[in-house]
């Protein structure tokens, strides 16, 4: 069973710079037709002050961790046996090529189903900007199967 001790552990925040390159290739990976991830001049014309992070790029930004597998090895999850059960994200203010974003990870829960079959940990990761504004919530399930 996963020690329930670690809710609310709270993980070393981190921060990662946002690149144009990079917010260019995931809008061509993830099919983002709109020209405005790709072309400063068209974001700027509907109102943006340059190129926006497209929807979910956060994620990948929070994979920048200096230790992406901290939470697995603070708890001693099995790799072989993990799921990746949810993702959502909740945007409070738009962030662009050129921010430095700061993530703070903390475990908010810790449960199982299934008679301890399957076990879940939720991560919640606050992200801001570097003038301190409040940018998102990002969340995060795993699942661990123990049957």
């Amino acid at each position: 069973m996963i020690d329930r001790q670690y809710i609310g552990h709270t993980l070393p925040p981190f921060e990662v710079d946002v690149e144009k390159g990079r917010l260019r290739f995931f809008a061509k990976a993830t099919g983002q037709h709109d020209p405005v991830y790709a072309d400063e001049s068209a974001a700027r014309d509907v109102g943006h002050r340059g190129l926006p992070v497209p929807p979910t790029f956060l994620f990948c930004l929070e994979m920048e961790s200096p230790d992406p597998a901290a939470i697995r090895n603070l708890l001693g999850l099995d790799y072989k046996r993990l799921l990746h059960g949810e993702q959502g994200f909740t945007y409070h203010r738009m962030a662009y090529a050129g921010d430095r974003l700061r993530f703070e990870q903390r475990i908010d829960d810790i449960y199982d189903k299934k008679g301890g079959a399957l076990e879940f940990v939720l991560r919640t990761t606050r992200v801001s900007n570097q003038r301190g504004e409040h940018v998102a919530d990002l969340r995060s399930v795993t699942v661990m199967k123990n049957s």
